[in-house]
């Protein structure tokens, strides 16, 4: 238990028997009335966000996720196998539960596996990996930075926005949670 006092981004409540991820808090002490805190949740299973006002001081309860580094070892058509970096243990893990993260992962990757009461909730993946172009348009004589962008295919088949001067073959930084371009890398 803990009390709305306590929260921290990423936080992992239980509130009315769902698991919902603390996006972001704000304490709110007006000038009239008792101070309360204003929160963005997000809940983990479906992905919904909502808004939640609650009193200071007020218990909420919390869940205890463990958090693993894991390894991805590959895509066995239906599922993402996982092996577990301490006792080797194989966890198989479905698309719906990976979310945007199975497009920035490839074969022998590190990534953060949340699991709770032995259920796969989440996968986290550094805020920006490296990938290569493996298809582009080539660009033309005089292409600048910025002049514009163009599609391009990264080697786990997911498709980014990119400058006109980047080549097929380049290796680029792609930032994992809004899918952008970063830079060359």
């Amino acid at each position: 238990m803990a009390t709305t006092n306590d929260l921290k981004n990423g936080m992992i409540l239980k509130l009315d028997n769902q698991l919902w991820q603390v996006v972001e808090f704000q304490h709110v002490k007006p000038g009239k009335g008792p101070a309360f805190v204003r929160t963005k949740l997000r809940n983990v299973l479906s992905g919904k966000n909502v808004d939640k006002t609650m009193n200071a001081g007020l218990k909420v309860e919390t869940a205890t996720v463990d958090r693993r580094d894991m390894q991805f070892l590959y895509n066995d058509g239906e599922d993402f196998v996982f092996m577990d970096l301490v006792n080797y243990e194989q966890l198989h893990v479905t698309p719906e539960t990976m979310g945007d993260a199975k497009n920035f992962l490839l074969e022998n990757e590190n990534a953060t596996v949340a699991m709770y009461e032995g259920q796969v909730l989440f996968v986290e993946l550094p805020s920006s990996v490296v990938l290569e172009i493996t298809f582009t348009e080539p660009g033309l004589q005089g292409d600048r930075s910025n002049a514009g962008n163009k599609p391009a295919t990264l080697e786990t088949g997911y498709e980014i926005q990119v400058p006109l001067f980047i080549d097929q073959g380049t290796k680029v930084k792609v930032d994992t949670r809004s899918g952008e371009y970063l830079g060359r890398a």
